[in-house]
């Protein structure tokens, strides 16, 4: 396509979008917001009586990492077993279980194993959890300088088929560099946004694509002066510099050192050589950055020509560098193709420093500590607040999280616990949803899902409580922050620990009730046609993965995936709790005891039976149309037979009733959680659900049926 065929697709797309008719957008609701789950903390997710109902206008992004397996063949290396075979390592720079130096180390693994970025299966799994848990967003980290497309493209191929599925797979955006993000956000609209490639997974804001970039150090820059020491601006003082541009410019500013003053401030002014004319643009400053660029953007292009640039109003500690007779400054020349993305975009400059804040307006942040601050896109109306799980920061200051005194998983109040203290619960986590609670911006930015690694380094690294071994991002369980379910350990603790807050956050719709009829057991299913809700489950998704795993780590295979479950119903009546199910396409033959199981919560008490499941129902049939019913044994995947139940088939249906005379199942109930899953391993873990077979709803969701009292 030409470059003025992929305009024109650009800007199609932005006006179908503008009118409400971009694809994708009338995806089938699942109601994921009414299904239940209780962790193994035996936190209940919250319902719509203890959040409210749906707030509008909320939205949750989540930080995403496409960097797996992008460093080459060796490893994985996994801290958390380095530190059992020797738990001295960090003193040990050369203790022989350590990767080489700067190479990318795991701190612990993922319940999808050392995966790599392109696993199509993973990554339709992040597809369902994240949108099943009302992330909105996924934004991608690209802030080293590279955009990892091959990882992107496959994410972007995964979730736009999962929401041809069914499933509201977040829209995707990115965080760019946050001094030169100019190489990035040019390769993105390359690649990406000019030719208009998933288009419906653009996360848009205003009106258009979001990225996480400074607009004003776009483009290529020019420098004038060289960095030589900084000097300050004293009250009462302006210093000036005069330049020559030698084409048309668009932007101008310079570069302001603070000497750590978080508080600092001044203000930049351009004018015409000898100022003759009064000032052509000027632009106040709080909140600098030490030794960041302020830049003035201008409204349109100036012309080539004799200019100066003042600063003057200091606020705190605030300077200029210079160096061999001038001050430093950055001019970006003017031209049409990054006119074209400044044009194509809504930005929102990331802010780096967990401490200081919004600098000025359209800023967003990617973590903070606690208390977190509101950022602003005009004064007075907070947009958006970040959210982490655990900060890299020590003493106040930008740090390691190999460091014990930074801020882990169980930071809270002020201070970081002892190993006694860690409890897998997210006290962390917990406190800073707390403040995004108090502040209740439009937007949530969750860090984050699948960091996973970090490189090695020494006491030579650059941060805050570095020692001879040192990880800045990721190091074990407690000092790491994905939410990503990890094998062992906390599991999904975290997982449903941000289901429940943005719920929270979002609010949540009321279970719609079940509205029953008399149910005849015998292969027809027409009876069924009236009864409602259809519980719907995302179609396409019975587990299929073969895919090499990071370096030496196992080649992932599993082809336990068999039906795909599409919907569920429930009834009531006299003659007992009838069961319905649906298949996307022909069910396989019965042929053994893990076909289309349903499981059941009885009691309505999560605490009792195999994660709460109270009757394993149809592990075995007969011939004369009975399932098997059977209770849970002492909360463990053990079962002993109570009774049977009526059992009919169809080519893709099933349907079954539990009678009235089936032991802990209330008469009539007032409302109960279930599950039907296919080829499920019958490991006994809650990641069964997760990794095998098929399962409606995913993971440790339940379907919630609420039965009137009329109707009972």
């Amino acid at each position: 396509m030409n470059r003025h065929g992929l305009l024109l697709g650009f800007a199609i797309g932005l006006a179908l979008s503008a009118a409400g008719m971009a694809a994708g957008d009338d995806i089938p609701d699942l109601g994921s917001d009414t299904w239940a789950a209780t962790d193994a903390l035996g936190r209940s997710l919250p319902t719509a009586k203890e959040v409210g109902p749906p707030r509008p206008g909320k939205t949750v992004v989540m930080f995403y990492f496409l960097w797996l397996g992008q460093s080459g063949d060796l490893g994985p290396f996994d801290i958390s077993r380095i530190l059992v075979q020797d738990p001295a390592a960090m003193s040990k720079p050369t203790s022989p279980p350590w990767g080489p130096m700067l190479a990318p180390h795991h701190w612990g693994e993922s319940i999808f194993g050392h995966y790599v970025s392109e696993d199509e299966a993973v990554l339709r799994k992040h597809a369902q959890m994240l949108a099943n848990a009302g992330v909105d967003a996924v934004f991608f980290d690209v802030t080293n300088q590279v955009t990892y497309p091959a990882s992107w493209k496959a994410l972007c191929r995964v979730f736009d088929r999962a929401r041809k599925d069914g499933v509201p797979a977040p829209k995707i955006g990115f965080l760019c560099p946050f001094g030169d993000p100019g190489k990035v956000v040019r390769e993105l609209w390359h690649d990406l946004y000019e030719p208009g490639q998933y288009r419906d997974l653009w996360f848009e804001w205003e009106g258009r694509p979001l990225i996480l970039a400074d607009p004003a150090l776009l483009g290529r820059h020019v420098q004038k002066g060289r960095n030589g020491r900084p000097d300050e601006v004293r009250q009462g003082q302006t210093h000036s510099q005069a330049f020559t541009a030698e084409s048309p410019f668009d932007a101008v500013g310079a570069c302001t050192p603070t000497w750590g003053d978080r508080g600092a401030g001044v203000t930049l002014t351009l004018y015409r050589a000898g100022r003759a004319g009064g000032p052509i643009a000027s632009r106040r400053f709080e909140g600098l950055e030490d030794n960041a660029w302020s830049m003035i953007e201008l409204d349109k292009p100036l012309p080539s020509g004799a200019y100066e640039l003042t600063l003057s109003e200091p606020k705190g500690r605030v300077g200029w560098w210079a160096g061999g007779g001038s001050r430093t400054l950055r001019i970006r020349p003017h031209d049409e193709a990054t006119a074209r993305i400044l044009k194509s975009f809504t930005f929102r400059k990331p802010q780096p420093d967990y401490f200081v804040g919004p600098t000025g307006p359209r800023q967003w942040s990617w973590l903070e500590v606690y208390p977190q601050h509101a950022f602003y896109a005009k004064e007075g109306v907070p947009e958006q607040v970040a959210v982490g799980v655990a900060e890299n920061a020590v003493d106040g200051k930008l740090g390691v999280l190999s460091n014990p005194r930074s801020h882990g998983r169980s930071f809270h109040d002020g201070e970081e616990p002892g190993p006694e203290g860690r409890d897998g619960s997210g006290k962390n986590f917990a406190e800073q949803w707390k403040r995004a609670f108090e502040i209740d911006p439009a937007v949530v930015f969750v860090t984050g899902w699948n960091e996973w690694i970090a490189g090695r380094f020494d006491q030579t690294f650059p941060l805050a409580g570095s020692g001879p071994v040192t990880f800045c991002d990721e190091f074990d369980q407690e000092f790491s922050r994905d939410i990503e379910p990890m094998r062992g350990g906390h599991g999904d603790n975290y997982y449903y620990q941000l289901v429940a807050n943005v719920r929270r956050f979002k609010g949540v719709r009321e279970a719609t009730p079940v509205a029953s009829r008399p149910i005849a057991i015998d292969g027809r299913f027409d009876d069924w046609a009236e009864v409602k809700p259809d519980f719907r489950d995302a179609v396409g998704d019975p587990m299929h993965r073969d895919h090499a795993g990071w370096g030496k780590a196992p080649h992932y295979r599993n082809d336990t995936g068999r039906n795909d479950i599409a919907s569920a119903r429930v009834s009531v009546d006299p003659g007992g709790v009838s069961f319905y199910a649906r298949a996307r396409e022909d069910l396989s033959p019965p042929s053994d005891s893990r076909w289309m199981l349903l499981f059941v919560d009885a009691d309505n008490d999560p605490r009792t039976g195999w994660l709460g499941y109270d009757l394993r129902v149809n592990a075995r049939r007969t011939g004369d149309g009975k399932a098997t019913v059977e209770r849970n044994v002492d909360g463990a995947y053990r079962w002993e037979t109570a009774g049977e139940a009526p059992f009919a088939r169809g080519a893709r249906e099933v349907e079954l009733t539990l009678p009235p005379s089936t032991p802990g199942l209330a008469r009539p109930p007032a409302s109960l959680d279930f599950k039907w899953a296919d080829n499920i391993q019958e490991t006994g873990d809650w990641s069964d659900f997760t990794l095998n077979g098929d399962a409606a709803p995913d993971d440790r969701f339940n379907f919630r049926a609420v039965f009137p009292a009329a109707g009972r």
